[in-house]
């Protein structure tokens, strides 16, 4: 179970946070303890989650207002071959130099803090979580209602930061020890999450903590399409569906790969699903995650049993509305090659047959090569015009 302290001494329910009408969870924690897979739960529970370290990023891309002061401070030799702020260089640099660091985010944590108060007033959801590693530091966390503090010992961060990230145990433990120690976290948090075990056991956590701490709106159920064949309907995938989700993704899996419940759970922890459900029979699922965002769907399974140009429109309307209620600049979808080639099909749903290198926006262009399934054709569609961090 989560450990919740009231050490801040505010009534559940009660808001104190700099943005009226919302509460706001400030969530942070060491490197590799878990920290956007607690985000991603909360969002499965109705908040909005805010990735401060992906608007850092996006803040020192080519066009934004930190590239220019970030380039003059480091040198150009930090640039890749596209001009671009190579992150892999200029974090070699400031973990090595200490005395660096704190100059790259007295460029970017002004910058950070803006958009994150644009998307904070934007957002529509009572409930917002904003991830950042640098919470404390900042004094982000004083303008949140409650923080949370993800925990993991410092051998699994290690275990995860080699496996995941693909660091060398050297470069690990560097990073390791750039960072402060996690007890002085532990004794600010309202809630602390323990992301040591399973997915399951991280998901029981968080429902337990946002259940006693978290003012839970109920969101409206989901109606009922219908088509000719019949009626399907549409809902959005919960945790407990994960062992129908995997038998799914096992059945239409093109390499043959078998899916456990263990494996979606940890999907979970990345993305939602979408269920096409044909009385008790789950028939169809979409997979998609939003970062940064934009919209990324990276798993269509639709069964034989239902016409594309039936069920295609349907889910992707509710893909759309999620996404720009997430306030979405654009939706990548990757597709199999034969679902890609109903190009009439996705042309009068508004998408278009892309590559990522013409994407324009570098932001959009990195959401697609990060995510990209191997052997997948992308479609693209831009689901708003007012970009919604172009005045910073």
């Amino acid at each position: 179970m989560p450990v919740i302290v009231d050490s801040l001494g505010q009534e559940h329910g009660a808001t104190v946070s700099k943005w009226p009408g919302k509460y706001v969870i400030g969530l942070t924690g060491n490197i590799a303890t878990g920290k956007s897979v607690v985000r991603k739960m909360l969002e499965h529970l109705g908040s909005y989650g805010i990735d401060a370290d992906s608007l850092a990023h996006r803040a020192m891309a080519k066009g934004a207002p930190g590239y220019k002061p970030v380039v003059e401070t480091f040198g150009r030799w930090i640039l890749g071959p596209d001009l671009q702020v190579d992150r892999a260089r200029l974090g070699k640099l400031v973990f090595s130099i200490p005395e660096t660091l704190p100059v790259l985010e007295g460029i970017i944590h002004p910058l950070v803090n803006q958009a994150i108060d644009v998307i904070v007033q934007r957002a529509t959801q009572p409930v917002v979580v904003i991830e950042a590693i640098k919470l404390l530091e900042t004094n982000l966390h004083k303008d949140c209602d409650s923080l949370w503090v993800s925990y993991a010992p410092p051998e699994l961060q290690l275990a995860r930061m080699m496996h995941n990230r693909k660091m060398s145990e050297a470069e690990a433990r560097k990073r390791l020890m750039a960072q402060p120690p996690q007890e002085g976290k532990l004794k600010m948090a309202r809630v602390v999450i323990r992301n040591t075990r399973s997915f399951e056991e991280t998901w029981r956590q968080v429902v337990a903590a946002w259940q006693s701490t978290v003012p839970v709106p109920q969101a409206p159920p989901v109606e009922p399409k219908s088509i000719a064949s019949g009626t399907f309907t549409i809902q959005r995938g919960r945790p407990k569906d994960s062992t129908e989700i995997a038998n799914l993704m096992s059945k239409f899996d093109r390499k043959g790969r078998r899916y456990s419940r263990e494996d979606v759970m940890a999907a979970f922890g990345e993305k939602a699903f979408l269920l096409v459900q044909q009385g008790e029979r789950l028939v169809g699922i979409v997979g998609w995650q939003v970062e940064n965002l934009v919209a990324r769907t990276t798993d269509v399974i639709i069964s034989p049993s239902l016409a594309p140009e039936e069920v295609l429109p349907a889910l992707f309307n509710e893909v759309e509305i999620a996404s720009k209620d997430l306030q979405c600049e654009a939706s990548l979808v990757f597709l199999p090659p034969e679902l890609a080639n109903q190009r009439n099909l996705w042309k009068s749903l508004g998408y278009d047959l892309r590559s990522p290198q013409t994407l324009g926006v570098q932001a959009w262009q990195e959401a697609a090569y990060e995510s990209m399934p191997p052997g997948a054709i992308m479609v693209f569609k831009q689901l708003r015009t007012d970009r919604v961090l172009r005045p910073i």
